[in-house]
């Protein structure tokens, strides 16, 4: 008899805690593999339509790497909702004040755009220094 494939159900998931240090990493390679362990695809019981990731804690937001002259470049654009309220800034002066922005705006894109996506993205916490208030969950080192 043939083995049924079998899917994995809300209660059924173990989530884990992962650290990443963004200290010289570069912005897009490092949101990819944060991107896939929030997804859950680095499990072989990958289930696409269940939310099957773990946490990530991703520390030194501020000193990541942007590549060639993505800094002045790319743009961020915001939109107050007012006629003339759209502003667009550099992703460089967004780095200065608001790292965390740039490296969440960088995994939400990344992640499906649906209501599982933005389930995943609570499970995403970034910080600009070096502390976090996430030690009692133990996070486990993990490379991007």
């Amino acid at each position: 008899m043939p083995r049924q494939t079998s899917f994995r159900t809300r209660e059924d998931i173990d989530r884990t805690w992962h650290h990443v240090d963004a200290d010289g990493q570069i912005l897009g390679r490092m949101a990819v593999s944060i991107a896939r362990v929030l997804m859950g695809k680095h499990r072989p019981d990958y289930t696409p339509h269940v939310d099957c990731g773990d946490f990530i804690v991703v520390t030194n937001a501020e000193k990541i790497v942007l590549t060639g002259r993505k800094a002045e470049q790319r743009m961020v654009k915001s939109y107050s909702g007012y006629p003339g309220g759209q502003r667009t800034r550099p992703v460089g002066k967004v780095l200065e004040k608001h790292p965390e922005r740039v490296v969440e705006s960088a995994v939400r894109r990344m992640l499906p755009k649906s209501r599982l996506g933005r389930q995943m993205m609570t499970k995403l916490k970034v910080y600009a220094g070096t502390e976090h208030p996430h030690t009692a969950q133990q996070p486990a080192a993990m490379s991007c």
